[in-house]
This record gives C-alpha cells, structure tokens and sequence, in this order.
C-alpha cells in the first residue's frame, strides 16, 4: 500500500461518510463488491481512473477532491461517526481509531484507542509532542518512566509524550480511552 493509496481511500470513506452513504448503496451505485470498496478505503487496491470519476460524481465533488484532498469537504470540519474512524494498527494489543483523519493542517492528532487486555507489563514508548488522554470505559495501568497509576473510567492523564510510558488494561477487560496528540 502507498501513502497515496492510503490516503485517497481515507478520503473516499470520509466523503461517502459526510454524503452518510452507505457501503452497500455506493458499491450498487458504483458497481464495485463491498470487499472492494474496503480495499479502495484502506489504500489496499489501487484504483482505476473511472471508479474514481464515478465515485466522485456519486459524491458530488470534482475528482481532483479525492485524488489532492483539495476539498472543501475535508478542510474545515470532520465528523465520525460513533464507533467509526480510520482504523489504524500500530501495534498488537492497540487499536487506534482516527477520529479526524479528513481535516487538514491539524494541531491536534484525535484517537479513540481500544486496548487489549494482557499478563505481561507492556513494552514503554514514546514519540513527539504532548498527549491527552480520557478514559472512557473499563480499568487501566498507565505506566510513564518509573511511575504507575490505575485510571478508572473519567480519568484522564496530561503528559510529555517524549517520556517513555505505556497502557495496560486491567481485570481482563478491554480498555477504551480517547487519546489526543499535539505536535
């Protein structure tokens, strides 16, 4: 998958999303199967210059809006449904969803981040920027350098994300908690 790919299937999902059109109805629409229409939307089929003049016809937005992301659709607000977003997978026991994938020039990085639960201490991490995060349901160990705190749902943590630290779900149950980066 490239980059391109990648990032003209999140643009499709998030127009189709505003036109609150769904999979089933585009794919009879456009005539591709909905397996395909997964792939356009994760960047893992490339696609053909008629599907995406037709896609955007259904969309109603100028081709070049899916192919640059030069839209007025997807530079000034963006709404995700709930439950939805771009799926991202960047490690095992995580599950990130986008929250904001289609607004442009953002100062803020939005993800709803499920964790799954484990035995074993989580490998600590980090990255640029600052971090929020608020938990949203179930328990969990958040670890920064030498430190451990449990959170409980409504809890929420404030940090320098270039600390090492990590989340650990407790009582062998999925933790969800949404995570908010600033660059």
């Amino acid at each position: 998958m490239t980059e391109q790919l990648r990032e003209i299937g999140q643009r499709l999902s998030a127009l189709r999303g505003i036109a609150d059109m769904a999979p089933e109805e585009f794919c009879e629409k456009t005539g591709v199967t909905v397996q395909d229409l997964a792939a356009y939307e994760k960047g893992e089929l490339d696609f053909s210059f008629s599907f995406l003049y037709n896609a955007a016809r259904i969309l109603g937005v100028d081709v070049i809006d899916l192919m640059s992301g030069d839209s007025p659709h997807l530079s000034d607000w963006s709404i995700v449904r709930k439950g939805e977003g771009y799926s991202i997978d960047r490690r095992k026991a995580y599950k990130y969803n986008h929250l904001a994938f289609t607004f442009r020039n953002k100062k803020a990085e939005p993800f709803m981040v499920t964790v799954e639960p484990k035995e074993e201490k989580p490998a600590l991490h980090s990255h640029d920027g600052q971090e929020f995060n608020w938990l949203v349901s179930g328990r969990m160990k958040f670890y920064i350098s030498d430190k451990e705190y449990v959170l409980e749902p409504g809890d929420s943590v404030y940090f320098n994300a270039s600390i090492p630290h990590a989340m650990q779900a407790l009582d062998n149950t999925p933790v969800q908690f949404l995570a908010v980066v600033i660059g």
